[in-house]
């Protein structure tokens, strides 16, 4: 999975009328159907996104025998040369050159790129060794590593249901420890390394778009893995061209699986209020717990169990406070625009 910093949305206010010109029609109010219809398009957009990663390890099963490092590697690789053909198309090849002559830009990506690197070598490592389960408990236990990121990093305090979340947290890392019969180290990995990924892209905010941001990110990791291609391909254990051409078209298909439905994304965050784009985001891990049940019929035991069960106790807690906090927010906006008026 991705993120992207979300890019300023556009005002849901009904545009302004003018009165017409002598012999013109007066022209149609349509703001109200232009919010309908742009917040439709935009929970399309968001479900299309997080739908697609959490499908994400149907792709990565049917990839198998090629592993971890060549799954990423290909990703990486084929996700450039994907955003050199969109950045062509949008003639936006100036905007990526500002982008990494801007240190303040350029340097937070840089950091982001090996961030996400550890997060889809693990995710893909996790999957493709018969652990999706515990690799759809990383992303569950993401909001509750944000939360302290928080805390910790930006000094912010924390409200009642938030602190009761975080201890709800680790009281369920204690439990999926218990019934691992170790530290779900995997789950923790993603958790912390898409945690910190998410921050440190949010330090860059509006000043780069998503394609600009993929593009710089993969620049900076590609010739990592091109030098991976080349020694798995030397030593005989690459799979691009010895598993037939179905398989070498997969895994070229990785730059699109990986661009499109960040570019969902950003089309959903330009269109949805906060509160909504987090309330989507279950959506992929939900995706990828069901997939290692039912697909791939992965075991689950009671201890497991009660440990995902009160991981999802921690997010309801959050997911209550984030709802309180948008409605109260909305309230006293509201009442602001009525004193003003």
């Amino acid at each position: 999975m991705d993120i992207v910093p979300i890019p300023e949305r556009t005002s849901h206010a009904a545009p302004l009328t003018t009165s017409p010109a002598p012999g013109q029609k007066p022209a149609a109010t349509t703001g109200p159907k232009a919010v309908a219809k742009d917040t439709t398009a935009g929970m399309l957009f968001g479900i299309g996104a997080y739908v697609l990663w959490g499908l994400l390890p149907l792709y990565f099963f049917i990839l198998m025998p090629a592993g971890a490092v060549e799954i990423v590697a290909n990703r990486v690789v084929w996700s450039l040369l994907f955003c050199a053909l969109l950045i062509t198309v949008t003639r936006t090849w100036t905007v990526l050159a500002a982008a990494v002559r801007d240190r303040r830009v350029f340097a937070p990506l840089a950091l982001a790129a090996f961030l996400i690197a550890i997060n889809w070598l693990t995710y893909t490592y996790g999957v493709t060794t018969g652990q999706a389960v515990e690799t759809s408990l990383g992303y569950f236990i993401n909001p509750l590593v944000s939360v302290l990121l928080g805390v910790f990093v930006l000094k912010e305090r924390l409200r009642p249901l938030q602190w009761a979340a975080v201890g709800v947290g680790f009281i369920a890392v204690g439990v999926l420890t218990y019934s691992y019969g170790k530290l779900p180290w995997i789950a923790l990995t993603l958790a912390f390394s898409f945690g910190l990924y998410g921050f440190v892209k949010n330090r860059v905010g509006s000043r780069v778009d998503a394609i600009t941001s993929l593009s710089v990110e993969t620049m900076v990791l590609a010739p990592l893995a091109g030098v991976a291609m080349v020694v798995l391909a030397a030593g005989g254990t690459a799979t691009l061209t010895t598993q037939g051409a179905g398989h070498f078209w997969l895994l070229l298909a990785s730059g699109v699986i990986t661009a499109v439905p960040l570019l969902f994304f950003g089309a959903s965050a330009r269109r949805l209020p906060m509160t909504t784009i987090g309330l989507l985001q279950y959506f992929a891990p939900v995706l990828q717990f069901l997939v290692a049940l039912l697909v791939f019929r992965e075991a689950m035991t009671v201890e497991r169990w009660i440990g995902f069960g009160v991981v999802w106790l921690a997010l309801l807690l959050l997911t209550v406070d984030m709802l309180r906090t948008a409605r109260r927010n909305s309230l006293v906006r509201r009442a602001a625009l009525r004193a003003a008026a």
